[in-house]
């Protein structure tokens, strides 16, 4: 029991040994060091009092028989388990990618803090959940919708003008041309009629 109540009062007091009033209520420990804090806490308990007892409980005989060889093994053990577990937890964190997740749900939670508004929660009626959920969304999807709609009226708009405008251009010059061709009919005309009278018998 009183192995008990001094674990109880380990866990109370953090990873450090420190009691809780020694951080102060408005301050944010980052989830990151929370984890490594969890994980020192772990490995210490590893060494706690009377581990080393319940260690040569199991090897009895080899303990009456050679104390300081047992106590050395189990240094080496506690050691090589203690780096043993701080690698796994390493592998977790690096292939989980925990530290920037930790990081991001942080921030998130932070940015939440600043808003100052009420999470959202469940009314316990779905109709009006999905509403309220699906609603600004499809509003949000139909802005984008008018958005791009305009957009696409804006630009055909411009490709009816310039077509437009290609028209009038393709009439000028079609116009320019029939002027010349006149132009030149009549020049032609006036050559013919010029030549004829010089051709004339005096």
């Amino acid at each position: 029991m009183a192995e008990v109540s001094r674990d109880s009062e380990a866990a109370e007091r953090g990873p450090e040994g420190s009691s809780p009033e020694a951080v102060p209520g408005d301050a944010t420990i980052p989830r990151v060091k929370l984890l490594d804090a969890i994980v020192d806490t772990f490995l210490q308990k590893l060494v706690a009092d009377r581990s080393y007892e319940r260690f040569t409980t199991c090897y009895k005989h080899f303990h009456q028989l050679n104390p300081e060889v047992t106590q050395r093994i189990y240094d080496k053990f506690v050691a090589q388990l203690q780096t043993s577990i701080r690698e796994e937890i390493s592998e977790i964190k690096e292939e989980g990618n925990l530290e920037a997740v930790l990081n991001s749900l942080d921030k998130i939670i932070e940015e939440g803090r600043e808003r100052g508004e009420p999470a959202w929660r469940p009314s316990g009626i779905p109709e009006k959940d999905l509403c309220s959920v699906m609603a600004p969304y499809f509003l949000k999807q139909q802005d984008t919708l008018c958005h791009q709609v305009r957009k696409q009226e804006a630009k055909n708009q411009e490709l009816a003008d310039a077509v437009l405008a290609g028209r009038r251009q393709v009439e000028e010059l079609q116009q320019q041309v029939r002027a010349l061709q006149q132009t030149w009919q009549a020049l032609h005309r006036e050559q013919r009629e010029l030549l004829s009278v010089l051709r004339a018998p005096e």
